[in-house]
Formats: structure tokens, sequence, C-alpha cells
């Protein structure tokens, strides 16, 4: 357990023990994944199976992920080898949610609203608990179904074009909801910009450039209710 945000592999309850003002309804493990050469050993011994079946899930996941960013790099106008190189070298931190019954969860909740800091999130749930704030509506369990969240980094280097999703985590009285999210984003210091070819006079720059570093640095220092760190971004918002 640490209050590191920057740990390789962490376990925990909150998102930074240490600045959040409130403790948040779930405990977590949270790994890095890619390349899973390189993260492996680090992650749990037991229960014994583990390592097996969650890699080959994270490297599944792994290659879905660059097909669904090829669609929206195509939608977007855009050759779907920009950023390539980027995303091969990304990185996937695969993190393990339980969020167990709760005796009153009108008072709770398993995770406040937020947007993902990477490229895309991927999610497979137990049970409902994943709710968009745009349209106040809750993500069905549909047993076997993946969700596929856009995040931040697609965000800005879309200069707009798509939005971040706003999700939180809600909790159940009855039962206790587990949820492996798999995130992707560009590596450690790697900048993400708007696309150039996104670029012109009519559509200029609204976003500034940032890195995944430069989000846990965010979060490393301010309390996770106080704002999104996309807002920090945003040119003439």
């Amino acid at each position: 357990m640490s209050d590191n945000v920057h740990e390789p592999v962490r376990y925990g309850t909150s998102v930074n023990h240490t600045r959040d003002k409130v403790h948040f309804w779930r405990e977590f493990i949270k790994h890095y994944s890619h390349p899973i050469v390189k993260w492996i050993h680090l992650w749990p011994s037991n229960p014994p199976s583990y390592k097996e079946k969650m890699g080959n899930y994270a490297k599944a996941v792994q290659l879905l992920q660059k097909q669904v960013l090829e669609a929206i790099l195509e939608s977007l106008g855009l050759n779907i080898n920009y950023l390539q190189e980027d995303i091969e070298e990304g990185l996937q931190i695969m993190t393990v949610n339980c969020y167990p019954a709760c005796p009153e969860p009108d008072l709770a909740l398993g995770l406040p609203p937020h947007s993902d800091y990477g490229s895309l999130t991927i999610l497979l749930q137990s049970s409902p608990g994943l709710q968009f704030m745009d349209h106040n509506k809750s993500a069905p369990a549909i047993e076997g179904a993946l969700i596929v969240q856009l995040g931040d980094q697609i965000e800005v280097m879309s200069n707009g074009q798509y939005k971040s999703i706003v999700h939180r985590a809600t909790v159940r009285k009855e039962k206790k909801r587990i949820s492996i999210a798999s995130f992707h984003s560009l590596a450690f210091n790697r900048k993400i910009r708007p696309a150039p070819d996104l670029l012109s006079e009519e559509q200029p720059v609204s976003y500034k450039e940032f890195s995944f570093n430069d989000f846990l640095d965010f979060i490393s220092s301010n309390n996770i209710t106080g704002g999104r760190f996309i807002d920090t971004l945003k040119i003439n918002p």
C-alpha cells in the first residue's frame, strides 16, 4: 500500500490518500502492464493463476485499444498510422476495483465524477455501477461486454472534436461490484498535443500539451474532487 501515485504497483482505497478530503467506498490494486515483460514480475503472486490470466487479458485488451484508436483516427480524417510509434510504446495500466456492499449507498461513492487521463479506458464490470454524468445514466452490465471510454488525451489530440467522458462509480447495498479497467496512454513523458492536421484559422489550438507524468503531478498535489485536470489545459475555455 502506498500514497505515491507514481508507484508501478499499488494497492489502496482512495486516489490520493494524502490529498483526498473524502475516501471512497472501494479497494483497488493497480499495476503497469505494457510492455508486459517489463512489469509482470511485480504483479501479485496470489492467487497463483493471477499472472497468467490477467496477463492474457491485458495482452488482448492492448490489441483491442490499438484497433479502436485506428477507428477514431480514421473518423477524424487522420492517417491511421498517426501516433503509431507512440501507441506501440505507450502505457497500459490495469486496475482491479472492488466496491463492497454498502449499508448506506446514498451516502457513499465508489469514485467521484472525473474523466480519465489517457486515450482510452476499456472496462469489464460484474454489475451496474458505472454512471455517465452527461446524461445521468448508468452503463448496463452485459455479461462479456466491454465498455470503451474516451479519455483526456483523445480530447486534446482531437482539439475538442471528441470529449473525454465524465463518469463516476456508485455502490449498492445488496452486493459488491468488481471491475477491471485497462487504462491506455502515451508513454510516461510523451506529450500529447492537438493534431496539426485538425488545426486552422477557424479551428485554432484549444488545448496545451501534456504528458501522463504531468497528470500524476497534478493528482499528487490536488484533491480529486477539486476540479478536472483537463480544465487546466484549455486555452480560453
